[in-house]
């Protein structure tokens, strides 16, 4: 193991001397700046810098060099200087030997030196004891460390029922969907859990050696809330169902809904339905009426001209004959066998075997697959992908196929990212003179009253930037993603797409011209291109 290079005064009739004793293996060599500041500090300026610079570097012998008159001082004591980072967690010390019979530093001494520079925890009595047992001069030792402050961890909600809103429904083996084995449906039964909270870790304080308190970051809290068909446990922790019904998770909010079942359709003999839960309509729902639910909604027949708005998803076993006023809008998915002169509007996915003639609308894809698979006419619109066997028609029926992200959510981005740059630009001028700095005093190198204040004062800044800059990084990455969904929407036709079809992704369209075959639609440098699946 190697050993510092370090000096020693030596108090001899015909002036004082510095010895320098030089480093073994692959020690370290001593700065000429922490060298000049040790004589410095004692008033011994007699020397010349180009011999002390020689006497650092050699590695071979012990080098001498006259630094003051004998009567510049007498007896040296050993002696310490104390070096605290710019983040007050931690403590360097360095010690120099004593000469002339000078007095060797005690443990009460090294502590006493701490205490003055206004150290007041993290004291590593191990350490000053190995310095007194073993000491090595001209050698960092840290003798006093603060202590970092324990993380705690947000409170959480552990969800016992679905809660993915893009969760496909399942297919038969010819694409479609198998009505009888929905999965995209939590139901749950009477004295089910719920939901269960795992609650905030609030984490453990730091300190610094200053004895300042350093506090972990702030952790959110989180409750749950019985409402309506839930209990909730003594200890507020775990949410029951009290009902046999269907669970949704809508904003943040868990509802638990019984079934409303109506045994045949919906027309003259119910009127129109407005229910504080999930609705099963075993018939049809007739022209002109309406059903709104607070749960999901499902029809095992078909939708005339007629209006179904839930809070949660939309199931049509057969599909709605809309007749240019039927619409279906859910904020969560919509699972219709097909879809012809209506309005839809999902809040999550639209799934359907044929789209006719309508306007459709879904925050993430429309997929229209099975037997059939056509989307003629209409419009329809979606976040991330349309996906169909075939879309238009030979009589080139005009269809309008829209994909891509809000440009606003661009424009956010844009600005986000502005900003980090000129917070990178300020961290990235002010690193190195913090680095540079931190460095010298690792070194022992002294530092004037001045240059720590101002060191100090660009640490503080430096650390206020780095943690503004963190949450601006994060909504980043949010808006990135956004927007990579935007470079990923796509249109896919797993058959056919027919001329008098219009292409929108993003702000680039595209006029069909020809009949194209198993293509798919991307954009790319602000065009659309065709590519092969």
């Amino acid at each position: 193991m190697g050993k510092n290079a370090y000096f020693c005064l030596n108090v001899k009739n015909d002036g004082v001397f510095v010895e320098v004793f030089p480093p073994k293996e692959d020690g370290m060599v001593v700065s000429i700046g922490e060298l000049t500041s040790y004589l410095n500090a004692r008033n011994l300026s007699l020397y010349d810098v180009k011999q002390l610079n020689d006497a650092l570097n050699e590695r071979e012998k012990i080098s001498s060099v006259k630094v003051g008159l004998p009567s510049s001082i007498n007896k040296v004591d050993e002696a310490m200087a104390v070096s605290i980072y710019p983040d007050k967690m931690q403590a360097v010390v360095r010690f120099y030997p004593p000469a002339n019979e000078g007095n060797k530093l005690t443990a009460q001494d090294i502590i006493a030196g701490l205490t003055k520079e206004g150290i007041k925890k993290g004291i590593l009595q191990e350490e000053i004891l190995k310095f007194l047992q073993n000491p090595e001069y001209c050698t960092d030792y840290i003798l006093a460390k603060g202590k970092t402050p324990v993380e705690g961890h947000n409170a959480e909600i552990k969800y016992y029922f679905n809660t993915d809103i893009n969760l496909k429904p399942k297919r038969n083996e010819d694409g479609t969907v198998d009505y009888k084995e929905l999965n995209t449906i939590s139901r749950v039964n009477a004295g089910d859990k719920i939901a269960e909270l795992i609650p905030e870790d609030p984490g453990e304080d730091g300190y610094n050696i200053l004895g300042e308190a350093i506090k972990p970051h702030s952790v959110k809290t989180k409750r749950l809330e019985g409402g309506k068909n839930m209990t909730l446990s003594e200890d507020k922790k775990i949410l029951y169902s009290a009902v046999t019904g269907h669970a949704s998770l809508v904003s943040g909010k868990i509802f638990v809904s019984d079934v409303y079942e109506i045994p045949a359709d919906v027309d003259n003999s119910t009127g129109n339905i407005d229910y504080n839960g999930s609705v099963t309509i075993k018939g049809n729902v007739k022209g002109g009426f309406k059903v709104v639910a607070i749960g999901d909604i499902v029809v095992e027949g078909v939708v005339e001209d007629a209006t179904l708005i839930s809070d949660g998803q939309i199931i049509v076993r057969h599909g709605i004959h809309g007749m240019n006023k039927g619409m279906l809008k859910a904020k969560s998915n919509i699972i219709c066998r097909f879809i012809e002169n209506a309005t839809v509007v999902s809040g999550g996915y639209v799934d359907a075997e044929a789209i006719l003639h309508s306007k459709v609308d879904a925050y993430g894809e429309v997929i229209v697959k099975g037997k059939k698979g056509f989307i003629t006419g209409g419009v329809v619109r979606a976040g991330n992908l349309i996906e169909a066997q075939t879309i238009g028609s030979e009589m080139e029926t005009l269809t309008q196929i829209e994909v891509g992200v809000d440009p606003i959510q661009k424009e956010k981005y844009i600005e986000v990212q502005k900003k980090i740059k000129e917070y990178d630009e300020q961290i990235g001028k002010l690193k190195p003179i913090v680095t540079t700095y931190s460095n010298k005093m690792k070194q022992g190198e002294a530092l004037s009253k001045e240059q720590m204040t101002y060191i100090r004062k660009l640490a503080l800044q430096l650390q206020s930037l780095q943690g503004e800059v963190v949450p601006l990084k994060q909504q980043a990455k949010e808006l990135e993603r956004l927007i990579s969904n935007e470079n990923a929407a796509r249109v896919k036709v797993l058959k056919d797409i027919y001329p008098g079809v219009n292409i929108s992704i993003s702000d680039a369209k595209m006029t069909l011209k020809d009949q194209r075959t198993y293509s798919q639609f991307i954009r790319q440098e602000g065009e659309i291109k065709i590519v092969p699946l």
